[in-house]
């Protein structure tokens, strides 16, 4: 019996390890689509929402250096300026991964809505939250209420608000900028770089609201935040990320038919009972095989596992 568990755990490793080998080559390929008018290995629309995206970022970028530098027209310096420092913000591996992610996370969210009516908005576990008799929990969910909704409509416009970065991306990104700008940056520059810092808020960001919203309802929302139909696409992978201790970025790609044992090790990790996590993996992928082995390893082990992964992969 002993063996056979240790066999089972092995399988799981080996296929962990194959799923992060495809985790590996997408954002250097995903780079060079970007640049690239053939994409045929990704779908169109993740290609355009990503750069869609850092475009974004370059032209709320470009608008404050064209203000804090007196340039006439903000609109044609961010139009000259734009694909270069776009091609600058590519060369950042995370900065790619995370919007990779979150233009999967709303093609899921669209497609769930599509399929089941699930409004990309208030899901019925944010309803439950909201109506929550206790203040605290039903304000954190009119505030994850707003951030999703600022979301959804971001993404229908394939944008993406500086403020909505997490920190160190946010940090990464003034940098590629200050690069880009290269030593001869003027004092106007950097005066605009530090009223960008200044203005920015992490806490007000719509993944710290969300990381918020599950901490403070974690007893009336229980296992429900793990349910797709239930919580929702953000509450979803927020409470995933949290429970299996994976960044959030790779908490989203494990819903990548490829990577349904990564997905299935962070449903184990984060507590969810077997048919429960059966019954993710048939919604995600509707004619997958059952992940076998889970029974071999705990918790704790799954979680080790996927953070030896993470480590791996350089996002630990």
């Amino acid at each position: 019996m002993g063996e056979s568990k240790a066999a089972n755990a092995s399988d799981l490793r080996r296929a962990l390890a194959q799923g992060d080998a495809m985790l590996a080559g997408i954002e250097p390929i995903l780079g060079h689509l970007l640049s690239a008018p053939d994409h045929s290995l990704f779908s169109d629309e993740i290609v355009a929402r990503v750069r869609g995206m850092l475009a974004d970022l370059a032209r709320q970028v470009l608008y404050n250096q064209a203000e804090a530098t007196g340039e006439r027209g903000r609109d044609a310096f961010a139009e000259r300026h734009g694909e270069a420092l776009v091609e600058t913000f590519q060369g950042s591996s995370a900065l790619l991964l995370h919007c990779h992610a979150l233009a999967i996370e709303w093609q899921l969210t669209q497609r769930l809505e599509m399929e089941a009516g699930l409004d990309p908005v208030l899901t019925p576990l944010l309803q439950k939250i909201i109506a929550d008799s206790d203040p605290t929990a039903s304000s954190a969910g009119m505030a994850a209420l707003a951030a999703q909704a600022r979301f959804a409509q971001s993404q229908r416009r394939m944008e993406l608000p500086l403020g909505e970065l997490p920190g160190d991306l946010f940090h990464q990104t003034l940098l590629s900028w200050r690069h880009y700008c290269g030593e001869t940056r003027s004092e106007a520059v950097t005066r605009a770089e530090e009223r960008l810092r200044s203005a920015y808020d992490e806490s007000a960001g719509r993944q710290v609201l969300l990381a918020r919203l599950l901490s403070l309802a974690g007893g009336s929302v229980g296992r429900g935040a793990l349910l797709l139909d239930d919580a929702g696409v953000a509450i979803f992978f927020t409470a995933l990320a949290g429970g299996s201790q994976q960044p959030r970025e790779l908490a989203i790609l494990s819903s990548h038919e490829r990577q349904i044992v990564r997905m299935a090790l962070g449903l184990h990790a984060s507590g969810l009972g077997p048919e429960r996590i059966d019954e993710v993996l048939l919604r995600l992928h509707p004619g997958a095989a059952p992940v076998t082995g889970l029974d071999a390893i705990g918790q704790g082990e799954a979680r080790d596992l996927l953070l030896d992964a993470s480590h791996r992969l350089g996002q630990g």
